[in-house]
């Protein structure tokens, strides 16, 4: 098979989830070597995070005061195309067109984009309840990370129909999660990992809604119920 071919077989959503992250971050990176934007250029990516990032202060606010401001709202899905340097976004951006990929594959494009966008909202309101940051939450990785849940979920149902041990499905989050423990012993460990392991959560929970079949077999369920 043709690198061509394979490059082909890539959902256009998933390819423009990735030229999004790609672009946003080259106009940073460009703005901040002073090709573009002169001085101002410099601040763009900090007025960006502070216009589009998602703070942490904004989800408690908005349970307290009862009220949910569109203009806030859009934070949930802008945060995950910002983020803090050009290797965050190469992580991002690669786990999302890798899994994105794969899910792709199994599932209709409008379910990655479901289980993309889904993720990085559920990640988002379970980071800012719990994690009393006051700092903003930024990159791709909450909603890469609700990939990586579908993809555990796509293995996970392999795995019971070969009747095979279905643990196997979660050695690649099992795996990114000790991975993180060391890194956080080692450099110090911030809050993300809330966010990431809520979109994990978030997106082999919606594989049972939006894999195929997903739907009918729920309300088959519930009828029996």
């Amino acid at each position: 098979m043709s690198e061509d071919s394979a490059v082909g077989k890539v959902a256009p959503v998933v390819i423009a989830l990735f030229c999004v992250m790609v672009a946003v971050e080259g106009v940073f990176t460009l703005a901040e070597q002073g090709v573009i934007g002169g001085r101002l250029g410099i601040g763009w990516r900090l007025a960006a995070v502070q216009d589009y990032g998602l703070p942490g202060r904004l989800v408690p606010l908005m349970v307290e005061r009862g009220e949910w401001p569109l203009a806030e709202l859009s934070r949930f899905v802008t945060y995950p195309f910002l983020h803090g340097d050009f290797i965050g976004m190469v992580f991002g951006a690669v786990i999302t067109l890798a899994l994105g990929k794969f899910v792709g594959d199994s599932f209709h494009a409008l379910a990655v984009v479901v289980i993309f966008f889904g993720a990085s909202v559920a990640g988002g309101l379970v980071w800012g309840l719990v994690s009393g940051d006051q700092s903003y939450l930024i990159g791709a990785l909450p909603g890469g990370y609700g990939l990586i849940g579908a993809f555990s979920f796509i293995l996970w149902r392999r795995l019971k129909t070969m009747g095979e041990s279905q643990i196997k499905a979660f050695q690649l989050i099992g795996m990114l999660l000790f991975i993180q423990l060391v890194l956080g012993v080692l450099f110090g460990a911030g809050t993300a990992w809330i966010a990431e392991l809520a979109g994990f959560a978030t997106g082999f929970g919606l594989s049972f809604l939006v894999s195929p079949g997903g739907f009918a077999r729920l309300r088959a369920r519930i009828r029996r119920a």
